[in-house]
């Protein structure tokens, strides 16, 4: 399974200064999404991604499996762009996707699955922090201002961790839910057809170009499904429609 992570046009590169809160939120959103995957796959049946110690949230085994994609990636693209992109995996044995395939298909859903809880998560902190006075609700929403800080120095740091932990956590189960090859969606499909047409619609999708062409196509249009999807559970969030 493959997680790709990036905001759309909505990052204030003045933030770079909190590079490292933004960091933090990024590789613990990834490092949930595979732990998930490979905590799934491991009371399914497949223990290859626990075999290789991806069931835990120490973010050590999945970054020492995808160095480039949560170390290097992340933080060029952050210095030069101003906003992050990252990828992470988690192994699976593809014989045991061929033969369980609604079983494949649970395990692809608890990726977005842990992304959905994290994004409960921080709407529940936001909630709190602003209960108690250390966040405000915002102006606008963007991608890094989901929560404004409030009258302490140290809220802003806070504010900008659980706005982004929000928005990253959407972002990625939008994402991996799209059904096109490599992403989660394309697996969990097979929870709605039958067993045998969901192994040929996998053998299919396992054609060599598809994963590129299927990421291509998501990147090309997801800004324009992410885009209303945000807002929204932006303006749900405070209970304004």
């Amino acid at each position: 399974m493959v997680d790709l992570s990036f905001p759309p046009r909505m990052v204030d590169s003045s933030l770079l200064a909190l590079a490292p809160l933004w960091y933090v939120a990024f590789l613990l959103s990834l490092t949930c999404h595979e732990a998930a995957h490979a905590w799934a796959a491991e009371k399914l049946g497949d223990p290859t991604a626990a075999l290789g110690g991806q069931v835990s949230l120490n973010p050590l085994p999945h970054i020492q499996r995808e160095m480039f994609g949560t170390v290097v990636v992340p933080i060029l693209s952050l210095l030069i762009g101003g906003w992050m992109i990252g990828w992470a995996s988690a192994p699976y044995n593809p014989l045991w996707q061929q033969r369980y395939p609604k079983r494949a298909a649970w395990m692809a859903l608890a990726g977005p699955t842990a992304n959905l809880l994290l994004v409960v998560l921080a709407a529940v902190l936001i909630h709190l922090g602003i209960g108690t006075g250390w966040l405000e609700r915002p102006e606008s929403l963007r991608f890094t201002q989901i929560v404004a800080p409030g009258a302490s120095p140290a809220s802003e740091a806070i504010a900008l961790f659980l706005s982004i932990l929000f928005s990253e956590n959407l972002l990625l189960m939008a994402f991996n839910l799209i059904p096109l090859p490599p992403l989660d969606g394309a697996t969990a499909i097979g929870l709605l057809l039958p067993d045998e047409t969901a192994l040929k619609v996998l053998d299919f999708l396992r054609q060599p170009g598809f994963s590129i062409v299927g990421l291509i196509l998501a990147w090309r249009f997801f800004g324009d499904l992410f885009t209303p999807l945000f807002f929204w559970c932006g303006r749900a969030l405070y209970g304004v429609f």
